[in-house]
């Protein structure tokens, strides 16, 4: 099966094809970029450099979130775009699921975490056993206190790494514990869209079918700050 995968869900941006377990081709890019400037020509060279057409796809996986509002919105939108109108069936992926298919060749607890401000972290964790991923939770936005706390009931006795752009908040948190916790290395540490392919083909695998692009749709969490400065006035203004 050729995938389509694409990442775009915080600084990071990448796209890459994959067809079954083969990687062919990913570009990966670490800018201040807009994902609208560089997402849809590094999709446009990648089909280029592997001599592939869009209708030779046969479906399209992107990360939907959790992660930067602007940058999940923008995923969706260019897979989307992909998809319609050769009517290629779509799926939408966990950003935080793709990074723990980063440390597959690990066994070990995979900590993912993107700063969601606030003092939170969007996070969920993973357990690798013999390059297998087993999710331990639901994706959620946390605290850092709540996550600490959590990590030292469940997991002291696990070797921890931590993936995504909020790990050096979550190690800052954790370091005054005695647990078996590391950061992922820096090649391994963010969300890439090889990663993203290897979470979809999972689910494939599993017998999860991919859906209409009219059914992908983004994963937030949690509300905007521009929507939460919106109701905290509303409340204000009610009270």
């Amino acid at each position: 099966m050729l995938i389509l995968s694409i990442d775009s869900s915080a600084t990071a941006a990448s796209a890459a094809l994959t067809d079954d377990s083969k990687l062919i081709g990913e570009f990966f890019t670490n800018t201040d970029f807009t994902h609208s400037r560089t997402l849809a020509p590094m999709i446009e060279s990648l089909l280029q450099v592997t001599d592939k057409k869009v209708s030779e796809i046969d479906a399209v996986a992107v990360s939907n979130g959790p992660g930067s509002f602007t940058g999940v919105r923008i995923g969706v939108a260019v897979a989307k775009g992909i998809a319609f109108p050769d009517d290629i069936p779509c799926m939408g992926v966990s950003t935080l699921e793709s990074m723990a298919y980063n440390l597959t060749l690990t066994d070990c607890v995979v900590c993912a975490a993107m700063d969601a401000r606030r003092n939170q972290v969007y996070n969920a964790m993973f357990r690798i056993q013999y390059g297998e991923v087993y999710r331990l939770c639901d994706d959620r936005a946390i605290s850092l206190i709540d996550l600490k706390a959590e990590i030292t009931e469940k997991y002291n006795d696990d070797r921890i790494i931590l993936v995504g752009d909020g790990a050096q908040l979550a190690l800052r948190e954790l370091m005054d514990l005695p647990l078996n916790v590391e950061l992922a290395p820096e090649s391994l540490r963010y969300q890439r869209a090889s990663s993203v392919a290897l979470a979809a083909r999972a689910r494939i695998k599993a017998g999860e079918k991919p859906s209409a692009h009219s059914e992908l749709l983004p994963s937030y969490l949690r509300l905007s700050q521009a929507e939460r400065e919106r109701k905290e006035r509303e409340q204000k203004a009610s009270e």
